[in-house]
């Protein structure tokens, strides 16, 4: 297959492209800076979203695109600027991709777009799935409701799309390396109550739930790319501490999270348990559905 994945230079694009080049498929990823990057045999970095690129007019005929483009959750304080950049970041993308399929004389089959488990809000006494419809009304809920709002405008060109609402992954690049830094220092554990919800995942599912998307055709809409095992963060915590031989018992009181982070502090501070309930019934089988030895695969390379 040609598949097109934009945010293919992050950590999870990365990854995707490097399991998709070994089942034999050709990958082209679409980048501000085509320049800055070299073609390989399978993969080919095409220039978008500058009036110098014309990416429609590079590609062969595509069958799937993956959107994993977006401005980072964690990289600063959460200011209005910050706010506008990681809104508007994905909203520039998707409409990139829907450009690019309007002007694609012949349209890909599937567009799995990246999206994630804020939708849902917070709350410590609620399990949610794929069947929960209504958004949350915070911060991230209403990213999340617009950043679907215009991915899922690809059904009307006949493209089945998927939004896979991804956990907390884990792996050696994103938040792990933010999250054991504590233990490291021997001052790990709960951040605030601890009693918030963590659903997590593992980047090989990460890859397998968005391979899986492209090739189970009977995927369309929410998708939780989330393990089916979420932990409170005082559990999760001491899991971490327990697979880095660390203790697990100086909190991180709430207050002084929200005064060094400000918004951004609801990243650690509030959760949801999101279960993957259509990943289980359409048979996907998870690399990793526990934790510890999710945390043992990447902490004991």
């Amino acid at each position: 297959m040609n598949i097109v994945v934009t945010g293919g230079t992050g950590f999870v694009g990365q990854r995707l492209t490097d399991q998709l080049v070994k089942e034999g498929h050709h990958v082209y990823i679409l980048t501000r800076s085509p320049d800055k990057h070299t073609d390989s045999g399978q993969v080919t970095f095409v220039g978008w979203l500058k009036d110098e690129y014309h990416p429609a007019r590079e590609l062969p005929n595509v069958q799937a695109i993956v959107n994993l483009a977006g401005e980072s959750l964690n990289s600063g304080r959460w200011t209005e600027e910050k706010k506008r950049e990681i809104l508007d970041s994905r909203i520039q993308a998707t409409e990139g991709v829907l450009d690019l399929i309007e002007q694609l004389d012949s349209k890909p089959e599937v567009l799995v777009n990246a999206s994630a488990v804020g939708f849902y809000g917070q709350s410590k006494t609620k399990t949610f799935t794929e069947e929960t419809e209504k958004p949350g009304n915070d911060f991230l809920a209403n990213v999340v409701e617009e950043w679907e709002k215009r991915a899922s405008k690809a059904e009307n060109s006949g493209v089945r799309t998927v939004f896979v609402r991804f956990g907390i992954i884990l792996g050696e690049e994103g938040a792990l390396p933010k999250m054991i830094l504590p233990y490291k220092f021997m001052i790990g554990g709960n951040l605030g109550s601890g009693e918030q919800w963590m659903s997590w995942i593992h980047i090989d599912d990460v890859v397998g739930l968005i391979d899986f998307s492209i090739h189970q055709k009977e995927i369309r809409g929410p998708l939780n790319g989330t393990a089916p095992n979420p932990h409170r963060n005082k559990d999760f915590g001491r899991t971490l501490g327990d697979v880095l031989n660390r203790p697990h018992w100086i909190p991180a009181p709430a207050f002084a999270l929200k005064i060094a982070l400000g918004d951004m502090s609801t990243l650690l501070l509030d959760g949801q348990s999101v279960i993957p309930k259509k990943a289980l019934e359409q048979g996907y089988s998870f690399h990793y559905p526990d934790l510890k030895p999710a945390l043992e695969s990447i902490l004991h390379e």
